[in-house]
């Protein structure tokens, strides 16, 4: 009888067996097998892929930045869905809040680093991200009319903007200051058809200056520093008239058709300035995946993927808790954040070393979500372990010997983390 219910089990146990030797066993110790090879897995080399793996520059740069993943990763995504889960215990629609962030964890990490790095496209125009932080930037710093532009005409730029020479006799003066490098697309809509004022054969004035500031280019061949027809002026260009000292003694602003008009002049030599701030570059947003921000970036993209999951284990934990702990503290004059603090995370311990513990070795086999968001360009500063056992292994070196030996050590690092959470479950299975 004894014989036949043996029999029975083992035949229900049979295809796991198969299939955890066949996927899990063999490949591991053939992992390890190979770890004592050459490269082609042919010439025994003892412990040298192990002694060799530490004396790549790559490799030293994955340990560090493994040690970086493992310190910030599970305590920032442990913090978030902590902080999210309690939040939304408040949220009437919490069940479609949780849903919704969870679902980047549905998503395969691979495609979500790919949508990351395009989220951090560097043009504010094309990446979300710096799309984002150009609304403050626009409103604080934002573009001149004439960024990009430089003078046709006899002008040259300071450290406070564009100085042009004039001269005010007794008739007046005129100033012409033609700018190119600006795109047609980028003149501004009031714009009109330049102003001929200061190529009028009658003088200003005495004590005016007239001037223009207009876009010195049109379809087909124009001519340098004369006003043509096709051509643009640029409204709402500041200018401002100053003298041998540097003060400012007038400011105009220029029309639709760009021409400024400034009175109350004596006669004498003095300077137009267009000041920097017309000739500010819109901002060109950070470059998220440059080499020393590209780790820092691939986190926060992993804490966007794996918080939804931090959430829903958290917010399962928090519907466990008995609420009458909670009131009974909330009775005897706690504040919301002593709640939080004395009663809801000390019950929740359990579940929050779930998570960090699950994020931990998450962060140590971190793979496809840097090969998906680091170029190849920066690959090298952004390496992990596991990145780097793949890249040697499998492209560059080509060396199986060397990649299995990073393998192993990987998995020599993954083990003490298992081993504790496996632990921690019998402890707590014996208190039950």
């Amino acid at each position: 009888m004894k014989r036949g219910k043996w029999l029975l089990a083992a035949a229900f146990l049979a295809p796991a067996i198969v299939v955890l030797v066949g996927l899990v066993v063999w490949p591991a110790l053939r992992t390890i097998f190979d770890s004592f090879y050459g490269p082609a897995g042919k010439e025994f080399v003892g412990l040298d892929n192990y002694r060799d793996m530490f004396r790549f520059e790559r490799m030293r740069i994955a340990i560090r930045n493994s040690f970086i993943w493992v310190i910030a990763f599970p305590f920032f995504v442990t913090i978030t869905g902590l902080i999210l889960a309690v939040l939304s215990e408040r949220v009437r629609w919490r069940t479609a809040f949780r849903l919704m962030l969870f679902m980047p964890a549905a998503i395969a990490i691979l495609s979500s680093g790919i949508i990351w790095r395009i989220m951090y496209e560097a043009n504010p125009e094309r990446g979300a991200v710096n799309a984002l932080l150009n609304i403050p930037a626009s409103m604080f710093s934002p573009p001149g009319d004439l960024a990009g532009a430089t003078p046709s005409t006899d002008a040259a730029f300071d450290r406070d903007g564009l100085i042009v020479s004039l001269d005010v006799g007794r008739d007046g003066g005129t100033v012409l200051v033609g700018m190119i490098g600006i795109r047609e697309d980028e003149i501004p809509e009031s714009a009109v058809q330049a102003s001929s004022i200061a190529d009028s054969p009658e003088p200003p004035g005495a004590g005016t200056l007239v001037g223009v500031v207009w876009r010195d280019a049109r379809p087909g061949e124009n001519e340098r520093g004369v006003v043509e027809a096709g051509e643009f002026g640029i409204p709402d260009v500041v200018v401002r008239l100053i003298d041998a000292q540097d003060q400012e003694l007038a400011t105009g602003v220029t029309e639709p058709d760009g021409s400024f008009r400034i009175t109350g002049i004596e006669p004498g030599a003095y300077r137009a300035r267009i000041p920097a701030s017309e000739f500010r570059e819109p901002w060109g947003g950070i470059t998220w995946l440059a080499p020393e921000l590209a780790t820092m970036s691939a986190i926060i993209a992993g804490i966007w993927i794996w918080g939804g999951f931090a959430l829903l284990v958290i917010a399962s934990g928090l519907a466990s808790i008995p609420r009458e702990l909670q009131e009974a503290a909330r009775v005897d004059g706690a504040n919301e954040w002593q709640v939080f603090r004395r009663v809801t995370v000390p019950l929740l311990a359990p579940v929050l070393g779930v998570v960090f513990v699950t994020l931990t070795i998450n962060a140590l086999k971190m793979f496809d979500l840097i090969i998906g968001i680091a170029p190849g360009s920066v690959q090298d500063e952004a390496n992990v372990i596991a990145l780097e056992m793949w890249r040697t292994a499998f492209t560059g070196l080509g060396n199986r010997g060397l990649g299995s030996a990073i393998a192993v050590f990987l998995f020599l690092l993954i083990l003490p983390v298992m081993i504790f959470n496996i632990r921690r479950f019998r402890i707590e299975e014996e208190r039950r």
